[in-house]
């Protein structure tokens, strides 16, 4: 059974690589989008102009995303960048037909069990918002700078696996990216192949 399931995951992550990046090119400006979070608080890009912004998409069901959350990598990242201003939207594009869908209440609850730390999670349950930025993964990451301009596109990391024990070793690109533009520097990798679970639109 185990090795069904890594077969399974292994093949998912082959369709993803293989998929062409996001439709939210590097370089360019981020389409703007509206979402309510799981509280019912309205979000709007446009709104945020000024601000840095992360985009993650999010599957509580995937292990690519497990990985994330059970090394504790993913609500790191989130603490220590909205203490900086940003503003981190986890974006859930699964569509309520899928065995994955998991309505407002039950993410509310799984943003409590493992604790996390974004700025707001969303479900985008007619999957505009994924589409709009051709979100392949989950986790697919966009990092938005203050000008609306988006300045990474991609995976997280450099190692495309659902092991927690890769986080420590891995290059992470959405930090890097933070760190590089708020120090004023040119963002390094501004683009990376996305890796996870195919977004269940």
């Amino acid at each position: 059974m185990q090795r069904l399931i890594r077969l399974l995951v292994t093949a998912a992550l082959s369709l993803a690589a293989s998929a062409t990046l996001a439709a939210a090119a590097p370089g360019q400006p981020a389409s703007d989008f509206a979402v309510t979070d799981i509280a019912g608080k309205p979000y709007r890009l446009s709104d945020l102009r000024g601000k840095y912004v992360v985009l993650e998409w999010f599957n509580s069901e995937c292990p690519f995303v497990q990985k994330h959350y059970e090394s504790g990598n993913m609500q790191g990242l989130q603490k220590q960048y909205t203490a900086k201003g940003v503003v981190w939207l986890a974006i859930n594009s699964t569509n309520p037909s899928s065995s994955n869908f998991r309505d407002e209440s039950h993410s509310a609850q799984i943003a409590r069990d493992w604790k996390m730390n974004p700025t707001a999670l969303a479900l985008d349950k007619d999957g505009k918002v994924g589409q709009a930025y051709g979100a392949r993964t989950t986790p697919h990451m966009f990092v938005i700078d203050p000008k609306g301009t988006v300045i990474y596109a991609g995976g997280i990391d450099d190692k495309a696996t659902f092991s927690p024990a890769d986080v420590k070793s891995a290059k992470n690109f959405v930090a890097a990216a933070l760190d590089e533009s708020m120090t004023g520097k040119p963002v390094s990798t501004p683009s990376a192949r996305p890796y996870g679970c195919s977004v269940k639109y």
